[in-house]
């Protein structure tokens, strides 16, 4: 016979410990065995914390031989045979018993001073051999791969500089150099095909596919002279100087954006860093020496959990340890915003539409009211075909391959209006009330909401699109010129906006034929992004009473307003996209700034309560 249970309900896995996202959630530092020589500026790689070796770098006292080297076994450091040369500012790549180093700095009086140089020391697991030089002095720079197939870029020679150099186990080759010539990188993650540049000075991120570098999303902390461990896209950046004093952050790169994890005990810089081919997600990373205070030989070791269940969406378990029933959700107020990959086109009053950060498209904008349109993938934006009529501050919604853009200015205030189709745009039906700095609504097209502007005067006029023409509908309670809008012609919630003489915080909720006073946002500001529906609203940016870019964002529960995570950068005067509050965009704004910032709402864990 059934059992009751099996029927009527479901059953509920009993856990030790919250679910996280990933592996490396689990992740803390952990003291080992100090090195016997402390050292700052040394050169170092391996495969494993088990697997290291670390060379050179700075002594005390200044007398010391800069060629001493240590091989560490997971237990303990020991001293092996001396390079061939006294070496600081240097990378290595390869393992501990398999190593080459190179890309460092000559400390002594060698030809040609105090400097950058282009040798190379290969280690065999007992003893050093010079091997043939690279094409390009250099010092500080980044490394990935093995002794039979490495790569090596950027570096200061004695500038920083872009050029890469590709490893066959003989020679060195010179290969396709980073978009930004860069300089104290403090190591690199990856291969000889699949690399990550990440940190440095300046601190930009590329990824390398084997022939191109593509510019990525940039580390949270900015940082030089940082350690760095794992893949193109599981990586750990480790410490390093922010930029003169050293910070202990540590970040993990999952392949498209950074996220901070556990710190390390003791903030320094100019640490050996772990090989490139270790992974973030294992136990296996490890820094050693570096300077923070003074010089140090501490090493600490990047442990994660052997055994972790993996956070979903939705789940419903049982914590024994805390004795609480917990299910995993998006809280919006827990949601942060993210660095993203700059536009191409530095601009402001541009329209916007996409359901995600990850699928977007920005068109029109100032200066010169272009008819520019790029395209986000969350990687990279891409310019694809423009606008018929360039214009700016106009009207945008629906998604990255079905949108339309509609009102705006150039020469004065227009009512034209455009449908994207993925690839190209077509004119279609006029708006009836020519406007600009309208607040625009629909999470599809080709339906479409347009509400209050300017054009002449401020407007509390409303516009719904069919799909064929515009339809005036009720008029707003309160004319308001760039407001922000979130949902669609059915249901919406209109806030903010400018109000002669002033900026206002009133906001309005429209549920398909009149609009009702609600809730007033926080702050009183106009012009700004907005994203998700009617019941579960962001609004960001904007312009704020005092005439100045705001960052705040705000989060619409359905009742009452609660201010959640600000934007790095205040900016207003611009379109922001997104079809719900967990998953939004804001790219561009005044005055004409091309970052890209990406609003997430992460999964976590929320007791269960019954009352």
């Amino acid at each position: 016979m059934s059992k009751y249970k099996e029927i009527k309900g479901f059953k509920v896995q009993t856990l030790a410990s919250d679910t996280v996202a990933s592996q490396v959630d689990t992740g803390a530092w952990a003291s080992a065995a100090s090195m016997n020589t402390a050292r700052i500026a040394s050169t170092g790689t391996g495969s494993a914390s088990t697997n290291y070796i670390i060379a050179g770098g700075y002594y005390l006292p200044p007398s010391v031989d800069r060629s001493a080297t240590e091989q560490y076994n997971g237990t303990a450091w020991t001293e092996v045979a001396d390079c061939p040369q006294d070496l600081t500012y240097g990378n290595g790549l390869g393992s501990g018993t398999s190593s080459l180093l190179a890309s460092y700095s000559q400390p002594g009086p060698v030809p040609g001073g105090y400097g950058p140089t282009t040798a190379t020391h290969k280690w065999n697991g007992s003893s050093w051999s010079t091997v043939n030089s690279m094409n390009t002095f250099r010092q500080n720079a980044g490394t990935a791969g093995s002794t039979t197939a490495g790569l090596i870029f950027g570096g200061s020679a004695p500038s920083a500089n872009a050029n890469t150099e590709s490893w066959d186990g003989t020679n060195w080759t010179e290969t396709s150099d980073l978009n930004t010539a860069k300089t104290d990188i403090g190591g690199g993650c990856g291969v000889q095909t699949a690399a990550l540049s990440a940190s440095g000075s300046p601190a930009t991120t590329e990824q390398w596919n084997g022939s191109s570098w593509t510019e990525v999303t940039e580390i949270n902390t900015a940082r030089q002279n940082s350690g760095k461990a794992g893949l193109y896209t599981s990586a750990l950046c480790i410490s390093g100087q922010n930029p003169s004093t050293y910070v202990a952050n540590v970040e993990v790169w999952n392949g498209s954006s950074w996220t901070e994890v556990s710190d390390v005990s003791t903030a320094r810089g100019y640490v050996g860093g772990m090989s490139p081919t270790g992974s973030a997600g294992s136990s296996d990373a490890i820094i050693a020496g570096g300077s923070g205070a003074s010089l140090s030989a501490a090493t600490e070791v990047w442990t994660t959990s052997s055994s972790f269940t993996k956070i979903n969406l939705g789940q419903v378990y049982y914590n024994s340890g805390s004795n609480a029933f917990k299910v995993t959700a998006q809280s919006v107020p827990g949601g942060t915003w993210a660095s993203g990959v700059d536009l191409n086109t530095a601009r402001d009053g541009a329209g916007a539409s996409g359901e995600t950060h990850s699928a977007a498209l920005l068109f029109g904008g100032n200066p010169g009211n272009v008819a520019i349109t790029e395209s986000y993938n969350g990687s990279s934006w891409t310019e694809v075909n423009d606008l018929s009529t360039g214009r700016s501050y106009l009207g945008g919604q629906g998604t990255q391959t079905s949108a339309l853009a509609f009102g705006g200015q150039n020469a004065g205030k227009v009512a034209l209006t455009e449908l994207w189709n993925g690839s190209s745009w077509t004119e279609v039906n006029d708006l009836n009330t020519a406007r600009a700095t309208l607040a625009s609504g629909s999470l599809t097209a080709p339906t479409s909401f347009a509400v209050g502007g300017w054009g002449p005067g401020v407007q509390a006029g409303v516009e719904s699109y069919d799909g064929t023409s515009w339809t005036e509908v009720a008029e707003m309670n309160t004319a308001r010129n760039g407001p922000f809008l979130s949902g669609d012609n059915s249901n919406a919630i209109c806030s903010g906006g400018s109000v002669e003489p002033g900026v206002q915080t009133k906001a309005e909720l429209w549920n398909g034929s009149s609009w009702t006073e609600t809730t007033d946002i926080n702050t009183a500001r106009y012009n700004g992004g907005a994203a998700g529906t009617y019941t579960s609203a962001l609004i960001f940016g904007g312009m704020n009473q005092a005439g100045t870019n705001d960052a705040e964002t705000e989060f619409w529960n359905g009742s009452s307003w609660t201010e959640v995570g600000d934007l790095a950068t205040a900016r207003g005067y611009q379109d922001g996209a997104g079809s719900s509050a967990i998953n939004a965009i804001y790219a561009g704004g005044n005055p004409n700034v091309a970052s890209t910032e990406e609003w997430t709402a992460a999964e976590t864990n929320k007791t269960i309560t019954v009352s």
